[in-house]
């Protein structure tokens, strides 16, 4: 049987900055309808590559692929033109404008042009936004509701469901449930559940393992710049953490063991 071209294949991936070396030739797979977690201690370069990925930063070496296309991510732009978004840490909201106003930032539907002025269509960006919402079963009383007066769980599920309103492929999330409560960290996983059950491809960065071994079908851990383990997501969640801490920690490289560097 073939296998289906991954998604994204990011091969060879090296950053510099100065005299760091960030990232030394990753190799990353992203396969489609998958959740794939990516993890690593700080510094580890997860939040560089996914920023190289998502056109933040341009890679010093390395190629990048897209549904088995060979493709230059020069900007966030581009990276958003082929599908790619990137839900960032600080979740990038607008705190003084409205559910639906954020969904559409930077994307507003115009409903009529008065010369070089377009008329903002609200109506139809608060129906849409509607429908988003109910369709990742996201419960928020209004979508006119001021997103300061939200708790953190829902401003999190506003800014995934802004990175997947627009029928892309890939979306990237870093740290999606640090500094939620616990129920909060529920309705995000359960967010992220029903995303891949609808079809999307997801990359997630977390430090919280018990998130990562919850949703992800596969992992990858960084260590320093350079991929030291990758494999399934399976046994018990104490085997787990254990053999991924020391993956975290240099105990174990899969790929030093085997001569590869």
């Amino acid at each position: 049987m073939i296998e289906a071209t991954p998604i994204v294949e990011m091969r060879n991936i090296k950053k510099n900055f100065g005299g760091v070396r960030a990232l030394c030739g990753v190799d990353l797979v992203l396969k489609r309808n998958e959740v794939l977690g990516l993890v690593g201690d700080n510094a580890a370069g997860k939040s560089t590559l996914m920023k190289i990925l998502s056109g933040a930063y341009i890679p010093d070496g390395g190629e990048i692929f897209i549904e088995g296309k060979k493709t230059h991510i020069a900007s966030p732009s581009d990276a958003r033109r082929i599908g790619i978004e990137m839900v960032y840490q600080d979740l990038a909201l607008a705190d003084n404008l409205d559910v639906a106003a954020n969904v559409f930032l930077g994307r507003e539907a115009a409903s009529k042009k008065l010369g070089p002025i377009s008329v903002m269509d609200k109506h139809y960006m608060e129906q849409e936004t509607k429908r988003l919402l109910d369709r990742l079963k996201i419960d928020i009383s209004s979508v006119r509701s001021i997103v300061e007066r939200l708790s953190g769980g829902q401003r999190q599920a506003i800014a995934i469901v802004r990175a997947t309103a627009f029928n892309n492929k890939v979306t990237i999330m870093d740290e999606p449930t640090a500094a939620l409560s616990v129920a909060a960290i529920r309705k995000v996983i359960d967010l992220i559940n029903e995303l891949k059950a609808q079809g999307n491809s997801i990359i997630i960065i977390s430090h919280r393992l018990e998130d990562i071994y919850e949703v992800s079908d596969r992992m990858i851990v960084l260590r320093q710049g350079r991929k030291v383990r990758e494999c399934p997501v399976i046994g018990k969640l104490d085997e787990f953490r254990e053999q991924v801490v020391a993956y975290i920690i240099g105990a174990r490289d899969d790929f030093a063991e085997r001569g590869v560097d």
